[in-house]
């Protein structure tokens, strides 16, 4: 079985898996009746295999593992080596097994385990402070100074479509000219309240969500659009099923959306997504995105107080108040997300998948560029495969 085959196999189990757990009563369940795979767009191309119980699936996926381990050691060993892991797992959870938070964090996500580290964050902290003060915000303590500069820069609410319609415009043209040709793909605004989620990717509806229990930045609203569509989430699921469609990406590439360690660098494409289209444009750009560095490290490290440490609640609020200067639904969102039994790992996505993607971004060169981004965008990767750059996963059938 060559590695095109494996894909093929590995993506049958997956969505076989994603059906029998939409088949289950929503209530009760982990993941709330939305399956495993929450966007996939391989309909007609691969088609999921029929489960009526777990044991079926675990036995074929330790045959799948056997394949794997014939494969030639590399990025594509590497990746589907640790996805077949992630599934597993996912399973585990799914029978009602409680595996550990670090065992999700490390073999579901892909992540590091631990705290991030406390140094990184004051540095990153210590350049949010220069670049305020560069900016004429030089009054009160960090934290009141990152607030004055969060409400000076706010667009309001009667002008956030506005604002959307723009930036959506300027990224999709630097997308479609840098990335990939999305086509007359669209995405309308979507406001929503109560989510503990910032924005979220709604694709086939066509939908950005935006939680309006949140104020924005133009830089933050630019962020989210470069996150969620251009060219984040949106984009590398057109990408990635026009690479599977013409033969040039195994089919695994479907399940870039898989809540597993394919997480981490979807995340990752999503927070480089200002970098990869060269869209920072002033010095308000430059400290959102340190601003969303001290935030994404910091609630990795809440995510860890809170679940292993067993740090109390209240006082993880604290340090993301203090620490990571967010706004209190913010704050509360995060923490919501952090307690959940099977959402709460991948909190650490974000952090690790932003780091992996920008470490590869900074050390390509313009001669690889093109490569990096067919792999980048037409390929399924976890953090360690994506890493082992400029080995890539691309492989012909």
């Amino acid at each position: 079985m060559n590695s095109f085959e494996i894909g093929r196999q590995l993506t049958a189990i997956t969505m076989g898996i994603d059906a029998l757990e939409r088949s289950m009563p929503a209530q009760g369940s982990l993941l709330g009746g939305e399956g495993l795979v929450p966007i996939y767009l391989g309909d007609g191309l691969v088609d999921a295999r029929r489960y009526d119980d777990r044991d079926r699936i675990r036995a074929d996926l330790t045959e799948l593992e056997a394949q794997v381990a014939g494969l030639t050691a590399g990025p594509r060993r590497v990746f589907l080596h640790g996805m077949i892991k992630s599934v597993r797992v996912a399973v585990k959870m799914l029978s009602g097994a409680s595996p550990s938070f670090e065992e999700k964090v490390t073999d579901l996500v892909g992540a590091p385990a631990g705290r991030e580290d406390a140094a990184l964050i004051e540095d990153a902290r210590a350049k949010v402070d220069a670049l305020l003060r560069k900016s004429g915000f030089v009054r009160g303590s960090l934290a009141q100074r990152v607030q004055s500069w969060e409400e000076d820069r706010t667009v309001p609410t009667d002008r956030i479509d506005t604002v959307f319609r723009e930036l959506m415009a300027e990224a999709k043209s630097r997308t479609d000219a840098l990335i990939f040709d999305t086509g007359d793909y669209d995405m309308v605004l979507n406001p929503v309240r109560g989510m503990f989620y910032t924005a979220r990717c709604s694709f086939k509806d066509g939908k950005m969500d935006l939680n309006l229990d949140l104020s924005f930045t133009r830089a933050a609203l630019k962020h989210l659009v470069c996150h969620e569509v251009y060219p984040g989430h949106s984009t590398q699921l057109l990408s990635t099923k026009a690479a599977v469609e013409a033969g040039r990406a195994p089919a695994d590439a479907l399940l870039i959306t898989t809540d597993a360690i394919t997480g981490c660098v979807q995340e990752g494409i999503g927070d480089q997504g200002v970098h990869l289209i060269d869209f920072i444009e002033d010095a308000d750009d430059e400290i959102h995105m340190e601003l969303r560095r001290v935030r994404s490290a910091s609630q990795t490290s809440a995510a860890w107080m809170l679940m292993v440490e067993g740090v109390a609640r209240e006082e993880v609020a604290d340090y993301l108040r203090n620490t990571a200067m967010g706004q209190e639904a913010w704050v509360q969102g995060r923490l919501r997300m952090a307690a959940h039994p099977f959402r709460g790992p991948f909190i650490s996505s974000y952090w690790a998948g932003n780091e992996s993607v920008r470490r590869v971004r900074e050390r390509v060169t313009k001669d690889e560029w093109p490569i990096f981004l067919e792999a980048l965008y037409s390929h399924a990767n976890s953090p360690q495969s994506l890493e082992m750059f400029p080995q890539t996963v691309i492989e012909k059938a």
